[in-house]
């Protein structure tokens, strides 16, 4: 298994944060890696709901079904996947800080098989694919927002 944390900070209210990152539809405007994420389930997201991710990872184009398994307002969620070639879970805790809103996202990837043996390159791609999309995440909800008040 490969876990990764990342910590970052977002000059952002915590529910403005909270509210961009639930609704993993956004995920592609942030993540590279991210193709495409469609709903499957109705109504506003909370546990339960399901998705349809389409990623691009380490050259292979993988599909996977989210659920939503936890969800705590404006605090933490978690989402995972028994499906495709790579199971995970990933968990987000939100705190307010003086700063903003700091995020506190915890990966495990389940890795077996070829992808077992891939392990070590596995997770320093992880690695790096987190730090760029957090980053990402950052200078897309300050700059959007700068830009509104502009």
């Amino acid at each position: 298994m490969i876990t990764n944390e990342k910590v970052i900070t977002i000059n952002r209210p915590v529910e403005e944060v909270f509210a961009y990152v639930i609704d993993l539809q956004n995920g592609p405007e942030w993540q590279s890696g991210l193709l495409e994420v469609r709903r499957v389930t109705q109504g506003s997201p909370g546990v339960g709901s399901q998705f349809v991710s389409v990623r691009k990872f380490l050259g292979r184009k993988l599909e996977a079904v989210i659920e939503i398994v936890a969800y705590e307002p404006n605090r933490k969620a978690a989402i995972k996947s028994d499906s495709g070639s790579v199971p995970f879970e990933e968990s987000y805790l939100f705190e307010p800080t003086t700063e903003g809103t700091r995020i506190t996202t915890i990966t495990h990837l389940h890795t077996s098989g070829f992808m077992g043996l891939a392990e070590p390159m596995i997770a320093g791609s992880l690695k790096r694919e987190m730090d760029t999309a957090y980053g990402d995440l950052k200078d897309l909800l300050e700059t959007r927002v700068a830009s509104v008040n502009s």
